[in-house]
């Protein structure tokens, strides 16, 4: 009896270490991930997403995350063209491509990707950056990024890795710096306001003038009409008075002759036929009787 109960403690044993030898070879690779499996220290296969059974001890699996991921290439100072010290720091997307290439290349070709980006994205900048002044990498970002970004895609094409984009988080110069860039931007603006105060000023004064001018015109305008109308009607009397005066001058001197003796009293006799009592006669509204002849 004795010895048929070590035997089953050891048949009982073997199987839960046979057991335990089962459940510890089991791996599930998530869709987030890929996996290279080595058998005895050299690549076997691939593993995608799914239930895998490895043997243990003999093989290992290696996870890659194949997600999009973001480093940040922490800041640093870099010392830019004209000698101005500039605190910069940027961010990196990436991911690994999820084709057994690449999950390989991302294991095999390179040690520690993402400290290796890292650094890759910092001597960039500084080798960027540094050719650069302080004004023109402030304003010429999306150049930089540009720039970073083609570098690290040449860079870690054996890598199996995608950079994704670059960002440039900041640019920041000293205190000091800051302050004067910030008076000069100040002045600027100031320059700038009152470049079209004055514009508008000159621009409303200028319609001011247009309009005086143009009343102005319209008043001499309004004048010369006014004068013409006055020497046309003057021209006009002075025709007609030229006139009368011209056809009955003799008759106007007889007038007053006539005007003269009946203010003194003198008697005259006028020929009844004469043009004189035509016109006395005329001015007191009696018309001469002409004599009949027998």
């Amino acid at each position: 009896m004795e010895f048929e109960s070590e035997t089953f403690v050891f048949y009982a044993v073997l199987a839960i270490v046979f057991i335990l030898f089962l459940l510890s070879g089991i791996k599930i690779v998530r869709p987030t991930n890929r996996g290279l499996i080595e058998r005895l220290g050299k690549y076997h296969r691939f593993a995608n997403p799914g239930f895998h059974w490895i043997i243990p001890i003999i093989e290992k699996m290696y996870r890659v995350n194949v997600t999009e991921t973001m480093v940040d290439a922490e800041p640093q100072e870099i010392i830019t063209n004209d000698n101005l010290n500039a605190r910069v720091d940027a961010q990196v997307y990436f991911k690994v491509r999820s084709d057994e290439e690449s999950v390989k290349n991302s294991i095999y070709n390179v040690n520690n990707y993402i400290y290796q980006i890292v650094n890759l994205a910092r001597t960039t900048l500084r080798n960027i950056i540094g050719t650069m002044t302080l004004k023109s990498a402030n304003s010429e970002r999306g150049k930089i990024n540009a720039e970073l970004y083609r570098t690290l895609m040449e860079e870690t094409k054996s890598w199996g890795i995608e950079i994704v984009r670059t960002e440039l988080k900041e640019i920041d110069p000293p205190r000091d710096v800051q302050e004067t860039m910030n008076k000069v931007v100040k002045a600027e603006n100031e320059k700038i306001a009152a470049i079209d105060f004055a514009t508008a000023r000159e621009t409303t004064a200028d319609g001011e003038k247009r309009a005086k001018i143009k009343e102005a015109e319209g008043i001499k305008q309004s004048k010369i009409l006014q004068a013409e109308g006055e020497a046309t009607a003057i021209k006009l009397v002075n025709e007609a008075a030229e006139k009368y005066f011209i056809g009955n001058a003799q008759l106007l001197r007889r007038l007053e002759a006539l005007e003269k003796s009946l203010s003194n009293n003198t008697k005259i006799i006028v020929p009844a036929d004469a043009d004189l009592v035509n016109v006395v006669g005329e001015m007191s509204g009696v018309i001469p009787i002409t004599k009949s002849k027998v």
